[in-house]
């Protein structure tokens, strides 16, 4: 044994000081490696979406409704089962409408509804270890909830819990008790959500979704090309910050800039009142209804949509090694005739309006948009809540993650027609496959230390680059579909990969890239909505990949999948739209999935099956070692 081997055993020695302790901790996670794995849901692009996903998220993707139609259906007729279950997604206002609806008798009402979640959080629990189920409750409560939990009658036949909850509702404690014992019931049910990329965009409030996902116990995340644009944005990119502003103008989501994270937009009002202020901007009028008039908007989009363009051109340069001098579209405008040469032909401008841009040097900001993009600047990195907000990201977030022998990534793995992984200079050397994700992991936890101008043009690349894993496109033709009449030029070119996971081979190569079984792995991504509406299967035709964005936001189509990986198989769950938490909580609204099989297991897959059980089995062979130290006195006993 090493110097350095003794010495992590001796920090373990802290945690575990004598032989009983550590015999105790390694019978306790060998029965856990015998327990059925924990059910994991994964959703993606959930695009600003947050009323729907808080509903989602509540009712399990639909799991709990059936699970408490069989567990009280004989003993609660329906309308008991949607009062209990609207108790259970929406505590505070269902109490509120309640203890309106039965003044008299809330206090017996409260009782018999909080008896049958506790009930319902015991059979829920049924394949959990007593401590990992003690460390679900909340440490306000937990003496409560042990009570509560393990509730037997007293000597004398009364029951504890009528003293304890009669207690709760003496100090109106109704609401936040419920609230926890609902947020415990979910945790139980739904071990880990994962969030396969793009929070935000299109959808009216990524706060909103980011600040309903923190509220989660156990969450992860894969980077979504939407999410890296915030975060540049949150780091004071400048680019970042017109691209994000452009798309929040583009479909009217203002409110999440300035109610969510407090931004300031009257600069850019500003340089649109000062320089578009007699232009229609017909072609850049935005999407939805909101309070400030369309023509503002439309005006304040093309400022912001010109400022992009420049600061494309200009990152573009800088990074000679992209290859992306053809996406430099502003110095390619022919300014004097309003024409520019793209895909073979000479094609029109449909706005030639541009009275911030010097033909002789058009990526040059005027010093109107300098100062503009200076005070937006200085207020995205003075939003506090927006830097809270990237930070849980970047603490959550990575390139890709391995659950269960599934591989989950948001977008793609760059590659030419053959299946032959493309290259990613990153740090001056070219990545790719596993060891390009890795990479960026890294360069993305390095943005938030050091806020390099190299790093954070990468992070851009990564929005809209020809060989980002997060793209996956040969352009992003946003330039086009604004301001050239020919659709032809509008299209956006996918790369083989999207073809090539229809082959099994392709999938085999890829899962063995990440460590993954290739005969019985599965490949997930989001990114490409799924054309439910004309019949397309998200599963491909190889049987090893799946796409799961489904349109969750109304933007895109309403709907939108879980992928859900439990202990029999995974299953896919199709969502509907949600009207909203009123409608929920007054007429019992719910989204009621369609579920079908993606896969079955023959055997019922245990926690000692999955990449979990194989750090438990790492651990117990340290603790092992630890009671050896402890025989052979080479560790002192405490």
């Amino acid at each position: 044994m090493d110097g350095s081997e003794l010495v992590y055993l001796q920090a373990l020695s802290r945690q575990h000081p004598n032989v009983e302790a550590a015999v105790g901790e390694i019978a306790r996670l060998r029965a856990a490696l015998t327990l059925p794995k924990g059910t994991i849901h994964v959703l993606s692009d959930i695009h600003g979406e947050a009323k729907k996903l808080r509903h989602v998220i509540h009712n399990a993707s639909g799991g709990l409704r059936p699970t408490v139609e069989r567990l009280f259906g004989e003993r609660l007729d329906q309308r008991a089962v949607e009062e209990f279950l609207t108790l259970i997604y929406y505590p505070k206002e269902a109490l509120i409408r309640l203890s309106l609806q039965q003044p008299d008798g809330f206090r017996t009402a409260f009782g018999r509804y909080t008896a049958l979640a506790f009930e319902l959080m015991r059979h829920v629990a049924r394949r959990s270890l007593v401590r990992d189920i003690d460390r679900t409750f909340p440490e306000e409560y937990r003496e409560l909830f042990r009570e509560l939990f393990f509730e037997r009658p007293t000597a004398s036949g009364v029951h504890c819990a009528d003293a304890m909850l009669g207690t709760i509702l003496d100090y109106d404690q109704a609401s936040e008790f419920l609230q926890e014992v609902a947020r415990t019931i979910r945790h139980l049910t739904v071990r880990e959500l994962i969030v396969a990329g793009d929070c935000g965009d299109r959808g009216p409030r990524i706060d909103q979704v980011i600040d309903t996902i923190r509220r989660q116990p156990n969450v992860a995340f894969t980077w979504g090309n939407h999410d890296v644009t915030w975060l540049g944005a949150c780091l004071g990119h400048d680019l970042m910050i017109a691209t994000v502003l452009r798309i929040s103008l583009r479909y009217r989501r203002l409110s999440q800039l300035e109610e969510g994270y407090g931004i300031i937009l009257s600069p850019l009002e500003k340089l649109a009142r000062d320089w578009y202020a007699d232009d229609p901007a017909e072609i850049f009028r935005t999407k939805g209804e909101g309070l400030r008039e369309a023509v503002t908007m439309a005006r304040m989009q093309k400022a912001v949509s010109v400022l992009q363009f420049k600061l494309e051109g200009q990152a573009i340069r800088r990074n000679p090694q992209w290859g992306m001098e053809l996406r430099d579209l502003f110095s390619q405008v022919d300014w004097a005739a309003g024409t520019i040469e793209a895909d073979g032909g000479k094609h029109p401008l449909r706005d030639r309006h541009f009275p911030t841009v010097d033909p002789a040097d058009p990526l040059a900001l005027s010093a109107d948009e300098e100062a503009c993009m200076a005070r937006i600047r200085k207020s995205f990195l003075a939003s506090e809540k927006l830097r809270g907000h990237m930070e849980f990201l970047r603490s959550r977030a990575r390139m890709y993650l391995v659950r269960d022998g599934v591989l989950i990534f948001h977008g793609c793995l760059a590659v030419d027609g053959r299946g032959d992984f493309l290259p990613m200079a990153i740090d001056g050397r070219p990545c790719q496959g596993q060891e390009m994700m890795e990479t960026l992991d890294s360069v993305i936890q390095r943005c938030f230390r050091r806020r390099e101008e190299r790093d954070l043009d990468l992070l851009w690349y990564l929005w809209a680059g020809v060989n980002s894993p997060l793209f996956g496109k040969d352009r992003m033709a946003t330039f086009e579909r604004y301001l050239l009449e020919d659709e032809a030029t509008h299209k956006e070119t996918k790369n083989p990969y999207f073809k090539l996971i229809h082959e099994p081979w392709f999938c085999e190569k890829i899962l063995a890239e990440f460590g993954v079984d290739p005969e019985q792995g599965l490949i997930v991504n989001g990114h490409v909505p799924v054309k439910i509406e004309k019949g397309e299967d998200p599963l491909k035709k190889s049987g090893k990949a799946i796409t799961i964005d489904g349109a969750f936001s109304e933007a895109y189509g309403d709907q939108g999948y879980t992928l859900i990986l439990d202990s029999r198989g995974i299953q896919l769950a199709k969502h509907s739209h949600f009207e909203s938490v009123e409608e929920a909580v007054e007429k019992g609204t719910d989204i009621i999935p369609d579920v079908t099989d993606v896969r079955r297991y023959e055997a019922r897959r245990l926690v000692g099956d999955t990449e979990q059980g194989e750090l438990l089995r790492k651990r117990i062979g340290t603790l092992e070692t630890l009671v050896e130290c402890y025989r052979e006195g080479l560790i002192a006993e405490s």
